[in-house]
């Protein structure tokens, strides 16, 4: 219900509307707009994750996880980096915050276990994508559920932008 509240809001006003969330104001890297835009992958469980497609430099998408991902972490289904990506000790509390909101609880396993094995506590890491939507700090790619995915994909098509559509789908029950 908040997130069509929060569509509505911002469809109707400007995007700082009240109670519809702010972003963290920090810069986050992200894939750069391609011609395939993003792809929506789903994992053996059915979850799926929103990532990014093809680039100018890799029309194939073909790229090495590595590559597309220069923060080294690791997405829903995808073997983890060899050695544990390097957080603030707020973005390690973020990334294992997050995982109460998965939609299954495999999938909060899931994302404990990534939290704990794959992200050790040191210095912050610019690279990783953290935001803020509706008073919900998230970090990472999230493992989304296959209702997830559909409500993200219908909250975007709506004009959400694809990033908070992501955030709203996850943190609603």
């Amino acid at each position: 219900m908040r997130l069509f509240i929060c569509a509505a809001a911002l469809a109707t006003a400007s995007v700082a509307a009240t109670g519809c969330g702010v972003t963290t104001g920090k810069p986050v890297a992200q894939a750069p707009a391609g011609p395939a835009g993003g792809t929506v992958q789903a994992g053996p469980s059915g979850e799926s994750t929103i990532r990014a497609g093809r680039t100018e430099s890799d029309p194939a998408g073909t790229a090495r996880a590595e590559e597309a991902n220069p923060a080294g972490t690791a997405r829903a289904g995808e073997t983890p980096a060899e050695t544990p990506v390097e957080v603030s000790p707020a973005q390690h509390r973020i990334l294992l915050d997050q995982c109460r909101y998965a939609d299954t609880p495999a999938l909060r396993e899931r994302c404990r276990s990534a939290a704990e094995n794959d992200y050790r506590t040191g210095e912050e890491n610019p690279s990783l994508d953290c935001r803020t939507y509706s008073g919900v700090s998230v970090c990472g790619v999230l493992p989304l559920s296959e209702r997830e995915r559909k409500c993200a994909e219908t909250a975007a098509a709506g004009g959400l932008p694809s990033r908070r559509a992501e955030v709203e789908c996850y943190v609603s029950p």
